[in-house]
């Protein structure tokens, strides 16, 4: 059973990785959805869940199949891309190879072979206890500072969603941009 602190997390979480989704989508190529495409590879950021009083969202990115052709290659691929994923400074909890079939026309499909990684952070990282206090005074002095942020009753509650929602987006934004480099130096290395 999800705590009201959970809930509460998860929708500001789930705001802030949405917001992040429209700035990627108008800095790139957008795509249908949670997606964006860069390079000729398509990225896309899940939607958070709440896992075990942590907040866990998943981020990921196509393989690019058309330029590999063959099982082998797209294998080293995934393999190169987890290699240089797992030296990040916040490792994924899960890196995993994923196909989705997308049923484009009622007598076809077409089959994707996905780069997945999925992160966790327990409820309490994503805030910073010294600095509600700061940023609640700063508040004090713009009266609608926290318009937007429902279900907190008081300034401090509302300073540490708000802290919450940024939190969150700056981490995934971190993530992706490592994916993105990864694939950049892996495409680069397989002359593809």
């Amino acid at each position: 059973m999800s705590t009201l602190k959970g809930m509460l997390f998860g929708q500001y979480a789930g705001e802030g990785l949405s917001q992040l989704i429209e700035e990627l989508q108008k800095k790139y190529k957008p795509k249908k959805g949670r997606r964006f495409n860069y390079e000729n590879i398509t990225y896309e950021i899940g939607r958070p869940s709440l896992n075990n009083n942590q907040i866990e969202f998943a981020i990921s990115s196509k393989i690019p199949q058309d330029e590999l052709k063959d099982q082998t290659k797209m294998d080293t691929y995934f393999e190169k891309i987890k290699s240089l994923m797992e030296k990040e400074n916040k490792k994924p909890i899960s890196i995993e190879m994923e196909n989705i079939i997308w049923g484009t026309k009622k007598d076809s499909d077409k089959q994707r072979d996905y780069v997945k990684l999925i992160y966790q952070y327990p409820l309490d990282q994503l805030f910073n206890n010294d600095n509600v206090a700061k940023e609640h005074e700063e508040a004090q002095t713009k009266p609608n500072a926290f318009a937007d942020i429902k279900g907190a009753y008081t300034n401090q509650g509302k300073v540490v969603l708000d802290m919450v929602r940024k939190s969150i987006q700056q981490l995934a934004l971190q993530h992706m941009d490592c994916l993105i480099a990864a694939n950049a130096k892996v495409k680069a290395s397989l002359k593809i």
